[in-house]
């Protein structure tokens, strides 16, 4: 039987779970899976189809079924993509011939004649009102029919999966390693780790959960496993309820907070008056969320336990009936006497919120001894600082040493909505970042393993360390925002699916070109069908069994600098309420022929799933050697309600594109550099593998490391981030 959690460990570690069953003669049937994995991409591994051959035909099977269904769904391949023009990318016509043709056909039918004649001489004619636009004049099964096989090439994607340990025991390795992330994970993530917390409840625990999203999460499958929650902050208990509810455990939108069963209250109030009275000062901690706090009293009913007072005075302050005084508060007493080095003292205590100040703490320091005294104290606190902190703050310091003022700042809040403003900040200090530099290189030079012999992977140097979760999204191939990968390949196509849920959704898939500038050079979308580039796969407006939107371009003959893919909610659902969607991109060779989309050619697949009505997932650049590079972007504008169109958007797109196209983003480069200086030897991988074990950072995991290496790649990548 296959466990019930093998497509988590198959998603999160390219690993299969040992397969078991009756022992037989299954090598036809190992190569038969073997041969549809290589359809979707994938491929076993020799001691994976060695494993699977010494089994029953059965038990292979029984396995290759549910591993087939997820490695399709990874790359969106469990799905019907069936594109407007059944020929796509080939016979595609002109916009206006295209929709000229549409109104004849409108013309011919009795049914709508009369009224578009009336809209005709009003001037005016709406695309959506003519039967044929829209909607696909074709099956899907009449789409597969018109395309050849896809011939293979030697640059088609093949992901191996590897032969893992017991399925129980691969469990048991990834909750902890989810668990004890030293970075957020994303919504994906937090799914994932819940399901493995439900399962693992009564089981060996995390030693620590350094983040409190990820805590949350598994006090919510502890407690309703009957367990004691692990809590020692008030918004630790905050964020609990919010898991309780299904609601948001960033705190960053409202939940609307779901009747509670009198043990779970008790639990929550016994938590919040443990905390309070083991540190009074946390009761500050309200201020910061005093409206969920009023929202959680009116649901815990803490005038019904007298017992627990403590708890009492948390809601006590979010109404204001009781005052905490806050760190935050006094600090700004102190820099408002202009006593900077006092606030530096004073934040020592909280060395995370010190490190974040100290941009705005050197800039407001009137003389060389008051940043002296911030720069001691940062130095000070060093060793308590989280390793995220500490690599957030380098990457910042990193880029203000580099920035002369006056250029344009880029927001990104913790779900990806983006916009750009003027920085009025004047430099900060360049002896006194470099000294900080020096000192924060040095503390995360100490925290970092010794990795023994360091096998590098090339192409994984440019990817930007995963800091947050939010800075990435769920899905296939997918790096965190910043990344820098090479692209190779003749033809890239884009891909967008979505379907709706309760209402007509229209999503319109479009690529804005720019050139060097950053200026509009041309587009393909809906209104924009052919180019010189390329062609889009034509306009489908409605997605009750879903839909699916390409485009396709010749990278040889894209005559800008930048190419910017990006989805448009013109009408309906948002990213967030549609049943399913997500973007992905395609790389082939000329000639490759295949249907509009083929998995073993996707080299992305990312969830669509923001705040904003256009999703702006990556940009596409041009080296200086001509060759052609993705940059991850998983940013969202707000847009319009309706009708957002990339016509309407040029200018906020590039403005963004170029805020992150041209900032330096803290990569793999750095930690590596960093932990080649404690080495026995460093190795950048050739395709031989070694003898011994190794520390592998890079893309996929090779087939055939010695047994004990440690082995780091993007699913992983967050291990890298030191504690």
């Amino acid at each position: 039987m296959v466990h019930p959690l093998a497509s988590l460990v198959v998603r999160h570690t390219h690993r299969l779970p040992a397969p078991s069953g009756p022992e037989g003669r299954g090598e036809v049937a190992a190569r038969q899976f073997d041969a549809a994995l290589m359809s979707a991409g994938f491929k076993l591994s020799a001691a994976l189809l060695e494993r699977l051959s010494g089994l029953s035909e059965e038990a292979v099977v029984a396995t290759a079924t549910p591993t087939l269904d997820c490695v399709r769904a990874m790359v969106g391949d469990h799905v019907e993509h069936n594109a407007y023009f059944r020929d796509f990318p080939a016979n595609v016509p002109d916009t206006f011939d295209f929709w000229a043709r549409c109104v004849r056909e409108a013309l011919s039918d009795d049914a709508s004649r009369p009224g578009l004649l009336a809209r005709l001489r009003a001037g005016v004619v709406d695309l959506l009102s003519l039967p044929s636009y829209g909607r696909p004049q074709h099956t899907y099964a009449e789409l597969l029919a018109a395309h050849d096989e896809l011939i293979a090439a030697a640059g088609d994607r093949v992901t191996v999966l590897h032969l893992g340990g017991p399925a129980e025991d691969e469990v048991a390795a990834l909750y902890p390693a989810l668990a004890g992330s030293t970075t957020p994970l994303g919504d994906e993530g937090l799914r994932d780790l819940y399901a493995l917390a439900e399962h693992c409840a009564d089981g060996p625990q995390p030693e620590a959960i350094p983040v409190r999203e990820n805590r949350a999460v598994v006090n919510a499958a502890r407690l309703r496993a009957g367990h004691e929650p692990v809590l020692d902050t008030v918004t630790d208990v905050l964020r609990l309820a919010c898991a309780l509810s299904g609601g948001d455990v960033t705190l960053t939108a409202p939940t609307r907070f779901r009747a509670l069963s009198r043990p779970v209250r008790r639990a929550l109030l016994a938590g919040l008056d443990a905390v309070v009275a083991a540190a009074p000062a946390k009761l500050a901690d309200v201020l910061a969320h005093r409206e969920p706090f009023k929202r959680l009293g009116e649901r815990l009913h803490p005038h019904e336990y007298p017992r627990w007072p403590h708890a009492a005075d948390v809601f006590a302050v979010a109404r204001g009936d009781k005052e905490a005084r806050t760190l935050e508060g006094r600090v700004e007493e102190l820099l408002g006497a202009d006593d900077v080095t006092g606030a530096a003292r004073l934040l020592t205590a909280a060395p995370g919120m010190l490190l974040r100040s100290l941009d705005r703490l050197l800039r407001v320091g009137r003389t060389q001894e008051d940043r002296d005294a911030v720069v001691a104290a940062a130095e000070r606190v060093l060793p308590k600082v989280s390793g995220r902190v500490l690599l957030s703050v380098r990457e910042h310091l990193h880029h203000r040493a580099r920035d002369s003022g006056g250029s344009g700042r880029v927001f990104v809040n913790r779900h990806g909505r983006a916009r750009v403003e003027a920085d009025p900040r004047a430099p900060v200090p360049p002896a006194d970042v470099a000294r900080l530099i020096a000192a924060l290189d040095e503390e995360t030079r100490r925290r970092l393993p010794d990795p023994g012999h360091l096998l590098i992977d090339p192409d994984i140097l440019d990817v930007a360390l995963p800091l947050s979760g939010r800075a990435t999204t769920g899905g296939f191939g997918v790096l965190p925002r910043g990344s820098l990968m090479p692209v190779q390949g003749e033809l890239l196509r884009f891909f967008v699916h979505w379907k709706q849920q309760r209402r007509r959704t229209d999503y319109d898939l479009s690529a804005l070109m720019l050139d060097a500038d950053y200026e509009t050079d041309c587009w393909l979308s809906y209104t924009a069908l052919t180019q010189f580039e390329g062609v889009h796969s034509g306009d489908v407006t409605e997605a009750p069994e879903g839909a699916s939107e390409f485009i396709d371009l010749r990278l040889g003959a894209v005559r800008g600098a930048f190419i910017v893919p990006q989805v448009h909610i013109y009408a309906g659902e948002g990213f967030d309420e549609a049943e399913e969607s997500f973007f992905g991109f395609m790389l082939r060779a000329a000639g490759q022929k295949g249907r509009p989309f083929e998995a073993r050619t996707v080299r992305m697949k990312s969830e669509l799933r923001g705040p904003g009505r256009v999703a702006l997932p990556l940009v596409f650049l041009r080296g200086d050697d001509g060759g052609w590079h993705a940059k991850w972007l998983h940013l969202y504008l707000r847009g319009a309600p309706t009708a957002n169109r990339v016509e309407e958007n040029q200018l906020s797109v590039a403005t963004l594109v170029r805020g992150i196209v041209e900032r330096d983003h803290l990569t793999v480069r750095y930690l590596t550099g960093l932990m080649a200086d404690r080495a026995t030897a460093t190795t950048l991988w050739d395709g031989t593998v070694p003898d011994g074990p190794v520390t592998y950072i890079g893309l996929e995991r090779p087939d055939g490391l010695h047994p004990d290496s440690l082995v780091i790649t993007p699913e992983n990548l967050r291990a890298l981030i030191p504690g």
